[in-house]
């Protein structure tokens, strides 16, 4: 069996490495079974640094498509026509695609309508906002889809509620914890922590991407004033890229309050493990962020009034207080008071997704 696995961004790479190992786990083991990594955008992508490859213990893409632009229907248009031409080129068996970008959207259309069996990573999550251009891309990718692979029960209800067989449906588990649980002993103390001399439990780790949030500039200057004022003296350290790192920059040095704010460089994934993992709690708009701060029990406020991941609040170390600078605040003094909720680990964040996931794979192909 030919697999291909489609990355659109970063991220992606972390959620499809424990594949990738399965993958030639099964092959040792007898499994007739082979893959191919294709990223959709550029092999010159300055975020696909080589330190993350060597920390999630794979190789970069076989193939890239080359694809770098800002406009999402470009990207859907482009991506169509060059996956169209991968998948004339490559004999493939089923093709995997993850999240709910515009590139994977665009790939999974080109996969039906090549016949190919098609299976979604990280199926059935939702915000219900479809003025969002994410959520259109799950509702189409989903309806797409052959093998609909969920993290969880809620995922599963939805997939169902929206007319999905039964059949189609697998809980495989939350795949970033795969990642997670295969490199927590490998986590790296980043040498700006010794910079900061930073403490473990002693400081706050802030991560900003969410475009939106981005742009509200008035109200993203208020939500950091009121952050950094009920942090008091506790250190605020973040990792921030590009346009995120620009616009806090701008406004930190329009206000005084933000002055301290430690605007680091990014980290590798096995350094930035370790700053996250450390922290006394971590201030996000990340789903992904909230879902490895809910596994190492670190409390965790996300700047948003929903999430897709609605596991980590209800078990997890996450709350929301959307975009709101007060709520902001309360939380932070809480955060620092020592007065946070308890949390577990929820089902099936066992690091055992990407092995059910490959064994289905090869099931499925075989009845």
């Amino acid at each position: 069996m030919n697999i291909c696995i489609v990355a659109g961004a970063r991220p992606n790479f972390i959620k499809v490495a424990p594949i990738i190992h399965a993958v030639k786990k099964a092959r040792q083991q007898g499994a007739d079974v082979a893959y191919r990594l294709v990223y959709a955008g550029v092999e010159s992508d300055p975020t696909l640094e080589k330190s993350l490859f060597d920390d999630l213990q794979i190789d970069r893409p076989d193939v890239f498509l080359g694809v770098d632009s800002k406009s999402l229907n470009e990207i859907t248009g482009r991506v169509m026509g060059e996956f169209e031409r991968y998948l004339e080129q490559y004999p493939t068996d089923v093709v995997i695609v993850v999240d709910d970008l515009a590139s994977t959207m665009a790939a999974a259309i080109v996969t039906k309508k090549q016949g190919i069996r098609l299976a979604h990573l990280v199926a059935g999550t939702r915000s219900f906002d479809i003025k969002m251009p994410k959520e259109i891309n799950r509702l189409v990718i989903d309806g797409l889809s052959d093998l609909l692979f969920t993290a969880g029960d809620g995922a599963s209800n939805i997939a169902t509620r929206e007319g999905a067989n039964l059949s189609q449906i697998y809980k495989v588990g939350n795949i970033l914890m795969d990642t997670l649980r295969s490199n927590r002993n490998r986590w790296q103390r980043p040498a700006v922590a010794d910079e900061l001399g930073l403490e473990p439990g002693k400081y706050i780790v802030f991560t900003l991407n969410r475009k939106a949030l981005i742009a509200d500039r008035d109200n993203l200057s208020a939500m950091l004033g009121s952050m950094m004022k009920a942090a008091g003296d506790v250190p605020v350290v973040a990792p921030l890229r590009g346009l995120a790192q620009q616009t806090v920059e701008e406004i930190a040095k329009e206000q005084d309050a933000i002055a301290n704010l430690r605007l680091i460089t990014p980290l590798s994934y096995l350094e930035f493990g370790w700053l996250t993992s450390n922290a006394m709690g971590i201030v996000t708009d990340s789903g992904n962020v909230a879902e490895e701060a809910t596994f190492n029990s670190v409390p965790c406020i996300t700047l948003n009034s929903y999430t897709e991941h609605i596991e980590t609040v209800r078990e997890g170390s996450n709350v929301l207080v959307g975009e709101d600078p007060q709520l902001l605040a309360q939380a932070v003094t809480d955060m620092v008071g020592g007065q946070w909720k308890s949390s577990s680990i929820p089902d099936r964040w066992d690091g055992r997704t990407a092995d059910r996931i490959v064994q289905i794979l090869l099931t499925t192909a075989e009845a």
